[in-house]
């Protein structure tokens, strides 16, 4: 198998191309080179290129040189694919060039809100809340009008809270990343929880993730096809929450917020309306019947309190991942005391 990968540091894209790498598949990345890449050996090849930025000829002339002068890619998968004018150009590009496109698209794209809490691939896209929901599903639009008037070859994968052993799956963190709730608990403090907690989420470990959207790839029964990849499992984020503050062995000290609340308070600063009023706070359980058909053995491996212990292990033990946020320390103080204020009254 000849894949492209376009981006493969990310939390999803790592774990793909390790997995490729597992499967002894020849591996093609291309970015920018902006820094250094953990993948190396006989089976990758790097394609300096910005994607974004470059012309589409000059880039599909690159690719070609790659692949030798002649052929195909028997996958190409772009995970920095987020407007139209991206998946158009990669139209250009790979038309012709790959015999399978795969497009990461989002869960978060399902209908809000929900007129059930258990999603199909069925569920409709309707996404009032965020516009970046709103633009992944206006990439699937075009795709699907590309696959029914060109036959351009894809197949969508919408991923919902995939995590790793560098972040920890929260609600709600600031623009530094999640290290700031943790050190909250850390030192004692309350923890926002939007919602008062009890609805139900899915968080999916990378590794997962990657074991199914390997199968994907190359795979003639997904072409054409949407799909979501995701654990079967399904937790509330006050159990969320709790298993973080095992994991670093502190007590919890949960305060207990409205999401359309937050949503208000972020205003100007963070977009908690978009991820939370159109992503977080809605109840979702996945039906995973589709992606089990198109991939018999596929089965979600790492539990939650599992994934989530050992990334909290090692975040601790990585000070390179632990980067405070004050300004959302202090956004969390104010939030808390304006609600007591409130109940005060």
């Amino acid at each position: 198998m000849k894949v492209l990968l376009i981006g493969g540091t990310g939390t999803i894209s790592s774990a793909v191309t390790r997995r490729a790498e597992q499967l002894g598949w020849q591996i093609y990345l291309l970015n920018r080179g902006s820094r250094k890449s953990e993948f190396k050996g006989p089976e990758f090849k790097h394609i300096e290129c910005d994607i974004r930025n470059e012309d589409s000829k000059e880039i599909r002339e690159k690719l070609i040189k790659a692949l030798g002068g002649s052929g195909q890619f028997d996958a190409a998968a772009d995970f920095f694919a987020f407007n139209t004018d991206h998946v158009k150009k990669d139209f250009e590009i790979f038309n012709r060039l790959c015999k399978q496109y795969i497009f990461i698209s989002s869960a978060s794209a399902y209908q809000k809100p929900l007129s059930s809490c258990v999603i199909t691939e069925s569920t409709p896209l309707a996404n009032p809340y965020w516009k970046y929901s709103q633009e992944k599903i206006a990439c699937e639009d075009y795709l699907v009008q590309m696959y029914r008037q060109e036959g351009f070859p894809i197949t969508i994968v919408r991923p919902s809270h995939t995590y790793d052993e560098r972040k920890i799956p929260v609600g709600i963190h600031g623009v530094k990343g999640s290290w700031q709730v943790l050190k909250r608990m850390i030192d004692g403090k309350p923890t926002i929880i939007h919602g008062d907690g009890t609805s139900l989420w899915t968080l999916t470990h990378n590794s997962d993730f990657a074991y199914a959207f390997a199968r994907l790839m190359g795979n003639t029964h997904a072409v054409g096809e949407a799909v979501h990849i995701t654990s079967d499992e399904s937790v509330t984020w006050n159990q969320i929450y709790q298993i973080i503050a095992n994991a670093l062995n502190v007590e919890l000290k949960p305060v207990h917020i409205a999401s359309d609340l937050l949503a208000k308070c972020s205003q100007g600063i963070y977009d908690f309306k978009g991820s939370l009023l159109g992503d977080k706070a809605v109840s979702v359980i996945f039906d995973n019947t589709k992606i089990k058909r198109l991939v018999p053995d596929f089965c979600a491996k790492v539990r939650v309190d599992e994934g989530l212990k050992a990334a909290v292990n090692n975040i601790l033990t990585n000070p390179e991942l632990q980067e405070e946020d004050p300004q959302f320390d202090e956004w969390c103080d104010k939030v808390i005391a304006a609600q007591e204020k409130c109940v005060l009254i």
